[in-house]
């Protein structure tokens, strides 16, 4: 699982079949302390992540195991939302 922050979205009228209903969200990868790094690549939302929110990421086989992606062509699933990191007993991060 990685961390990552929404930070745009992605709208395709064409699109697999099995896409259809899945919101597709830009994230970028970010540290507990949420500094981003890495280059922006786009997952499914499972849980109704908006921009702006710091967010729980899976990849490869894993983002194809939740009940919105399962056996559908996707390489990254948003599977949470973060209301706050804690990090060797510091709070890196709370949401506002």
């Amino acid at each position: 699982m990685l961390i990552a922050r929404v930070v745009g979205s992605a709208v395709s009228t064409i699109k697999d079949e099995n896409l259809r209903g899945l919101k597709l969200l830009v994230v970028q990868e970010a540290t507990p302390t949420d500094e981003l790094h890495g280059e922006p690549f786009i997952a499914a939302d499972t849980v109704g992540a908006g921009e702006g929110e710091l967010v729980v990421i899976v990849v490869g086989s894993a983002a194809r195991q939740t009940n919105k992606t399962r056996d559908y062509p996707v390489d990254a699933a948003i599977i949470g939302i973060l209301d706050s990191l804690e990090v060797a007993n510091q709070v890196t991060f709370l949401k506002s």
